[in-house]
């Protein structure tokens, strides 16, 4: 059970990350209003590169998440086959 939930906490980590990227930029996105720093005229085109960068931000998370799993999972592995494996 123990490496079940190990397991399964190193797979959702790429994922975590990406939704973490991506909602702290909307969060901090949300503070200025495309209106407020554009104008009404292009405020449409403004939004849309909003969400462009917020995707860039979530892929961007998520490749971190992904190369953290796997330096953990390999750390991880290293570490247990060092506990099971008998001194030389």
């Amino acid at each position: 059970m123990r490496m079940l939930l190990r397991h399964l906490l190193i797979a959702a980590l790429p994922l975590a990350c990406g939704i973490a990227a991506g909602s702290g930029f909307a969060f901090k996105a949300r503070q200025a209003s495309c209106t407020a720093l554009v104008g009404p005229i292009f405020a449409a085109k403004c939004h849309g590169r909003q969400l462009e960068y917020q995707l860039q931000f979530q892929t961007a998370g998520t490749a971190a998440g992904s190369l953290l799993a796997a330096v953990l999972g390999a750390w991880l592995e290293h570490r247990r086959r060092r506990a099971v494996q008998p001194p030389a």
